[in-house]
């Protein structure tokens, strides 16, 4: 049985302003693609399907799109769909019967009886193989908010939320143990964040109450064989296993994401065993560049972008471009000399980052005059006496882009 694990497609994203239709229609036609060509048997899709919990009618629509799509070329597909943090469980949740009954599973949200008791009924899908019969059990959980959980007759001494996501997974798989028959499989799902987790930079939160619960791989029961994960976009396993994975986003969510290797993960079984884990590359089909490559002083920006190929591709096929720019101070006008640079030029600027030389330690201005430093110092300053170090380069940048955006208002 072959299984392929995604998530976080964020529809409906646009990149700072830029919308990314055409993008994620790529990747859902590629993934259509994928799975008729490796004769899968189901997807996964971990969570964060949209970008907001109020996503447009376009994304509605696409996503609507591919599900028909796959019911007439793939009738026999098993797909699993689990809500994310971004998502409205409500809104994914209210498609659920319609769609059950293409054999269509979405989960937007936990749902307990009059007694309390999880409805086990929505979050055990049987996954059925090319022969029609049961082959393995999904537990389809998905992003589970603080009022998910039951901690009330927990030990004190616990960390009571991990404890309550944990014993949530542990009911989960009691319940699937009861009903799967021996040699099937079972595989847990989850939208969350993992101890040991690479967050990429600022483009994800850490969820379920803070930095301080980052949930351990413990949390998944020995008796899962696959775990397939959605939250961070950085296709990562987790804690040195190779059954417990995020397979990462299909596109860059941020500028800061156009490293990473995005992919898909198929999983192929042997009963109740997995025997193999491949990763598939999500091709690439709008470019994100960074010119020039380092900071450098603002004329020497220009002429590199002036530099810049012109084509005729079109709009949404132009790379999205981060300008760095070494300044000594705020650039009154900053972003009309780049778009001035830039024309005719076929990309998109995204970002425009400054750069700025440090002009004295930040040690020493406790004893100045406010009037006397820089707002960058000030800002360092202050990070430095609240958090007992130094801002990172992201936060560092994303205050001084609102500084120019201020510069540039008052001129």
């Amino acid at each position: 049985m072959k299984i392929l694990h995604t998530s976080d497609w964020h529809l409906g994203h646009q990149l700072h302003g830029y919308p990314r239709e055409y993008e994620h229609q790529q990747f859902l036609d590629w993934l259509a693609e994928t799975l008729e060509t490796e004769q899968a048997d189901a997807l996964l899709v971990a969570g964060d399907i949209f970008d907001s919990a109020n996503p447009p009618a376009s994304a509605w629509r696409m996503l609507y799109r591919f599900l028909a799509r796959l019911a007439k070329t793939l009738p026999d597909l098993n797909v699993v769909i689990t809500g994310g943090n971004h998502d409205s469980p409500s809104k994914l949740d209210a498609p659920h019967e319609l769609l059950k009954a293409f054999d269509l599973h979405l989960v937007g949200g936990i749902s307990r009886d009059a007694h309390g008791q999880l409805e086990m009924d929505r979050l055990l899908v049987p996954l059925t193989n090319q022969s029609g019969q049961t082959a393995a059990w999904v537990l389809a959980v998905p992003f589970l908010r603080s009022s998910d959980l039951r901690t009330e007759d927990l030990d004190k001494n616990d960390d009571r939320l991990i404890k309550g996501v944990e014993l949530l997974y542990q009911q989960v798989t009691d319940a699937a143990m009861q009903q799967r028959a021996p040699g099937q499989a079972l595989i847990g799902m989850g939208h969350v964040y993992m101890a040991s987790g690479q967050l990429s930079e600022m483009s994800e939160r850490r969820v379920l109450g803070g930095n301080q619960h980052a949930l351990p791989a413990s949390i998944f029961p020995e008796s899962l064989c696959y775990a397939a994960l959605g939250h961070l976009h950085l296709a990562q396993r987790v804690a040195q296993t190779e059954h417990i994975r995020y397979s990462g986003s299909p596109l860059p969510l941020s500028m800061s994401e156009r490293h990473y290797k995005h992919q898909v993960v198929l999983v192929t079984l042997d009963g109740e065993n997995v025997t193999e884990i491949q990763p598939i590359p999500v091709p690439r089909v709008v470019e994100m560049l960074k010119v020039p490559a380092e900071p450098q002083p603002l004329k020497a920006v220009l002429t590199a972008l002036k530099a810049l190929d012109s084509d005729d591709r079109p709009r949404e096929n132009q790379p999205f471009l981060e300008v760095p720019v070494l300044l000594d101070k705020p650039q009154a006008m900053l972003r009309e000399k780049v778009l001035q640079a830039l024309e005719g030029k076929s990309v998109r600027l995204a970002k425009i980052t400054p750069h700025y030389r440090q002009q004295e330690e930040t040690s020493s201005l406790a004893h100045q005059r406010l009037s006397d430093v820089s707002p960058q110092q000030v800002f360092d300053l202050s990070w430095q006496k609240k958090y007992d170090g130094q801002p990172s380069e992201a936060m560092r940048d994303a205050f001084e882009q609102l500084l120019t955006q201020i510069e540039d208002e008052q001129e």
